[in-house]
């Protein structure tokens, strides 16, 4: 029998093959003569089609054969690998099995925060536990189904093998950041993944948009990197260690930091703002809805089953720490909460189909933050995997949508295609109860939960909970607003685009009825405890429960006193909202579609706020872009030549000048004084010039003379 555990090493070998052979030997398998590559690839995934409804792209078959099985293959693999040791995990007594191939970092000293010298090292090594588990089967199972679809979806695009490179390279990265078993092996895991959002999000290089958004993706998380980089090494210099394990059992033997914000509370913050980067939170959210330039697939995989869970996996990850920090627990679950209001109000109004559930991501995401920051880590978990379902399908949908139209993403041009697209209307439909919270569905049992301990935790607010009430009310609205206007009504697309609509081919339509199944049957195993259901309903809970149990004298314990009555309440009152909103959406969409447009030349400047998305790009823009960089790059410069370089030319000036008194002062008094010195002894020398003619005859006659005037002078007396 195969021992998967102590292979869990190859899991994320198997994409990272896929990826080398893609980006090495991928254009001799894919050679793809076209010569107009990525010029003017359709926004939904670069199909064109002629007056007579054929593709102008024909790869044949052959070419792309290997890529549509190499690269599903080795994510086909991991998913295998993936479930043969969670399964071998689950027979074990202690549900935690590391495996540590060699020590990648060693030996670095560190000062500690206690003034003790320590030893930075970092495991290449890989943890699989209750949470890690989930998450793999979640990456390696929800990205399986989309490259699959992808390779139906993207085959009329050029650049087929660096696509199917890009993804498999993405997913490598996100089962490396969910296995490490150390937080600088996580980080590499981290920026692999930021890195691939960057290529795959500007795929469509040409386009201007798509680059501006993977660079926008690149920058805003980099601001968040920078956060967990300062929290890694902050916990790092407290406890002395930074692998999972014993950093849960050095944190057990500290005190609650309550009532004051400490090194810990500090070190979780920071950790905290680099969740807000790849997890989209406030304020660094604004990346995520531009990342829709990049392929439909890319959106899925993105937004459904890796890159914005990777925070949410990392708080949950780190809850021993944030048990510790009730203050900075405290702050993310006000973020979750924030962000998950203002993103549901901005997608009300949205057009594009796919930024609708562009902002639906956000807010959800929001939705786990604020379970993680109420204390209730496996809630959050919950959601992630159920999320990850019914998102994934709503994007593939989309983009099956989207095909059929030729490219067409507004849904102000859509309209009537239920009887069209049979296949990706069922589906779709079943997304949006799942993701309305809807009973039975997989978005109730894990929404149902949050709004719950939102409410009941001691880490809970009422204020909270109505912020996560409003939200769900509002996801249900605009889902359904998103399903009336798309399928329901007259077709609003033009003649040309209505004569080629047509249902997806099966790799795609199939993948949706996959997820579609996981949209209703992934949530069963998290029902409600007051259904008094056999214990395998609650799977979920007590499989993760080892991982977020509290460990030592000074953990939190915030088990809330079952309150049945008013959970029952609570619950009813959430769905009521949903189907409400849900009837409310077909009111204005499908029976009455004049009430809309009322509400909108009603609402005035609200109406614009909203579809302006609060103007938060304008805002930093103004703030950022214009203003602190631009504004102080030119502040810098006038810094640089005035202050900097002041000081350099100030000094040459200085330097030029005295040199030129010095120059004057040697022209003039120094040369002038001799000068003058020599004018004055040519003058005085003159007379005697005249006796001394170097003439023998005039020294005669002078001699003569001089002794005739002798004896004259002498004769005279």
């Amino acid at each position: 029998m195969v021992n998967f555990l102590d292979l869990i090493w190859l899991i994320p070998l198997f994409p990272l093959f896929g990826a080398a052979f893609m980006l090495v030997f991928g254009k001799m398998i894919d050679p793809q003569p076209h010569s107009h590559e990525m010029l003017a690839p359709g926004v939904g995934g670069g199909h064109h089609h002629d007056d007579h409804g054929h593709d102008h792209h024909h790869h044949a078959a052959s070419t792309q054969f290997l890529v549509r099985i190499i690269s599903p293959g080795v994510i086909l693999l991991s998913f295998i690998f993936s479930l043969g040791a969670v399964i071998q995990l689950a027979a074990k007594a202690e549900h935690i099995h590391q495996v540590i191939p060699y020590t990648w970092l060693a030996g670095l000293p560190f000062h500690m925060q206690d003034g003790r010298i320590g030893i930075f090292t970092a495991d290449w090594g890989f943890l699989l536990d209750p949470l890690s588990s989930v998450m793999i089967l979640v990456v390696t199972g929800i990205g399986f189904l989309i490259h699959v679809y992808a390779t139906a979806y993207m085959a009329h695009d050029n650049g087929y093998y660096r696509f199917f490179g890009y993804l498999n390279l993405f997913v490598f990265f996100m089962l490396m950041l969910v296995l490490a078993n150390n937080y600088t092996l996580l980080f590499v895991g981290w920026e692999g993944v930021g890195l691939c959002s960057y290529l795959l999000i500007g795929f469509y290089f040409h386009k201007k948009s798509a680059g501006d958004a993977g660079k926008k993706a690149f920058i805003v998380n980099r601001i968040g990197d920078a956060g967990f980089i300062l929290g890694m090494l902050l916990l790092f210099s407290v406890v002395g260690t930074l692998r999972f394990t014993d950093v849960n059992k050095a944190l057990a033997e500290f005190h609650i930091e309550s009532g004051h914000f400490g090194v810990l509370s500090t070190a979780a913050l920071l950790l905290f703002i680099g969740a807000t980067g790849k997890s989209a939170q406030v304020p660094l959210y604004v990346w995520l809805p531009d990342a829709m330039e990049g392929p439909t697939p890319v959106s899925a995989l993105i937004h459904a089953a890796t890159m914005v869970t990777a925070g949410v996996y990392m708080v949950a990850r780190s809850n021993a720490l944030f048990k510790l920090t009730p203050e900075t627990s405290a702050i993310v679950a006000v973020v979750g909460a924030l962000t998950a209001i203002l993103a549901a109000s901005i997608a009300l109004v949205q057009n594009d189909i796919k930024r609708v559930l562009a902002y639906s991501t956000v807010s959800q995401l929001g939705y786990m933050f604020m379970a993680l920051g109420v204390g209730a880590y496996w809630v959050a978990v919950f959601h992630l995997y159920t999320h990850a379902f019914f998102k994934a399908l709503l994007f593939l949908g989309s983009g099956s949508v989207i095909h059929a139209m030729s490219g067409e993403q507004d849904m102000r041009k859509m309209g009537g295609l239920r009887s069209k697209i049979k296949v990706t209307y069922l589906t779709m439909a079943i997304g949006s109860i799942a993701i309305a919270g809807i009973p039975g569905f997989a978005g109730f049992f894990s929404k149902d939960e949050i709004l719950w301990q939102t409410w009941s935790s001691p880490l809970g607010s009422k204020a909270i909970y109505v912020v996560g009430l409003t939200t769900a009310f509002m996801t249900a609205f605009y889902m359904w607003r998103l399903m009336f206007l798309t399928f329901y009504g007259e077709c609003r697309a033009d003649e040309h685009t209505q004569k080629h609509i047509h249902e997806s081919p099966v790799a795609m339509t199939g993948v949706l009825s996959v997820l579609a199944g996981g949209s209703v049957l992934a949530g069963w195993l998290g029902v409600p405890k007051l259904w008094h259901f056999p214990e395998v309903f609650s799977t979920f809970e007590s499989w993760l429960e080892p991982v977020f149990a509290s460990e030592g004298a000074h953990a939190v314990a915030h088990e809330a006193s079952h309150d049945t009555s008013m959970e029952w309440t609570l619950m009813f009152l959430s769905v009521g909202l949903a189907v409400a909103a849900i009837a409310m959406a077909y009111r204005f969409y499908v029976q009455k579609p004049s009430i809309p447009d009322g509400i909108q030349q009603a609402s005035g400047p609200v109406y614009g706020l909203l579809l302006n998305k609060w103007y938060v790009d304008e805002i930093y823009d103004f703030l950022f872009i214009n203003g602190l960089c631009k504004g102080g790059g030119t502040l810098l410069g006038k810094f640089d030549r005035n202050v900097v370089d002041g000081g350099p030319n100030g000094a040459g000036w200085l330097t030029r000048t005295i040199s030129t008194i010095s120059m004057w002062f040697d022209t003039w008094i120094v040369d002038g004084l001799v000068r003058l010195t020599t004018l004055l002894v040519k003058l005085s020398s003159y007379p005697v010039r005249i006796l001394q003619t170097g003439s023998l005859q005039s020294y005669a006659l002078m001699f003569v003379l001089g002794v005739v005037a002798i004896f004259g002078y002498y004769a005279t007396r």
